[in-house]
């Protein structure tokens, strides 16, 4: 890896390097020129001369202990795993744990450690129980436990007392971008729904609750946070401060969802509310047909499934926005178009091969 030796010189340790946070805020640091860059994860990755990734478990704070010390100058840690489990209070355990190991260990092994950013998301709102308050403010209180975004924040705020470093929080909506592999990838569960409709000569029928067609939302684009991300990290005023991070437009499925089909040269129709988890178990085989039908890269229908995911986004049949400005008053004005945004995904995955 190259060695970046001025005194601005920063190491990041990126946590959860593959997954659509990860991998887009490591795309980010590529562009910048005082960074080197630790991808950290299970799968770890092919390695280049800006990016050293290392594969970990972290669940075994020895296996982060010996893989770190070979990067005894870590300066920045961005925190983006995840662990899911089949509940909201089985989350916070895997979740706490894997943090808690990543700063301990990064604390004996790298004394030059400057900053924590924390990925985190409208659970802290109480967004995941139901219908909350709109616009959510960073000032909001906190839902009732157990919650693991809260969980890991309070850890990083009683950690940091009496230590040089700070930390930050982000707090996104939905995040799209690519990813493969990935169990929360809204723009996949789109595509790879369109395309599998498209095969069965159907029209693009919103699947959720009816009246998630027609609730307030945003997105937060994956280039857009991972800029937020590095603004906060690197920005003295933002120390210690958590803030939401949108693409600073709001949108309904009703407008939005015939502009998709369009895209994808469908029709569409009225909403009808399905399990997306349930009526697409059966489609592997179809999408194995039409990845060889199409002559498409061959990644496994597992890879590009977020069938679950999807319901879960799918059945907000509440409004779910929060207010960015907080971030725009510390000094952060980028924005996305979300529908172009959808677009642009789409377009990537089609230069990617992953649709036709």
């Amino acid at each position: 890896m190259n060695r970046v030796t001025h005194s601005s010189r920063k190491v990041a340790l990126v946590v959860g390097a593959n997954g659509v946070i990860g991998s887009n805020l490591i795309d980010h640091l590529s562009t910048l020129p005082n960074w080197e860059i630790i991808g950290l994860s299970r799968r770890g990755g092919v390695s280049t001369d800006r990016v050293t990734y290392v594969s970990v478990d972290l669940f075994q704070r020895d296996q982060i202990d010996q893989a770190l010390q070979s990067f005894p100058t870590i300066t920045h840690i961005f925190y983006a795993a995840y662990q899911d489990r089949p509940t909201w209070a089985e989350l916070v355990e895997p979740n706490l744990n894997m943090l808690i190991h990543i700063v301990e260990s990064v604390e004996t092994i790298s004394p030059t450690l400057q900053h924590v950013s924390l990925m985190q998301g409208y659970k802290v709102y109480g967004a995941h129980l139901g219908a909350f308050k709109t616009p959510a403010r960073e000032s909001d209180a906190s839902p009732m436990p157990p919650e693991f975004n809260m969980a890991q924040q309070n850890y990083l705020m009683q950690q940091q007392q009496g230590k040089s470093w700070t930390w930050s929080a982000l707090r996104p909506s939905v995040v799209c971008g690519f990813a493969v592999g990935n169990p929360m990838n809204l723009a996949m569960v789109i595509a790879i729904y369109a395309t599998i409709s498209k095969e069965l000569q159907l029209p693009l029928r919103f699947p959720g609750k009816r009246g998630a067609y027609h609730s307030i939302l945003e997105m937060t684009d994956a280039g857009l946070l991972a800029k937020a991300t590095v603004w906060a990290a690197t920005t003295p005023a933002c120390a210690n401060q958590a803030f939401n991070i949108n693409n600073g437009d709001l949108f309904r499925w009703e407008e939005l969802w015939p502009t998709i089909a369009t895209y994808f040269e469908m029709e569409t129709a009225p909403p009808l509310s399905m399990s997306l988890d349930t009526m697409m178990k059966d489609k592997e085989a179809l999408w194995n047909d039409i990845v060889t039908k199409y002559g498409l890269t061959a990644y496994t229908y597992a890879d590009v499934s977020s069938w679950a995911f999807g319901d879960f986004v799918f059945s907000w049949d509440y409004d779910f926005f929060a207010d960015g400005s907080k971030a725009r008053r510390f000094g952060f004005h980028e924005y996305v178009d979300t529908e172009k945004m959808f677009i642009a995904i789409f377009e990537d995955f089609r230069k990617r091969n992953i649709i036709a």
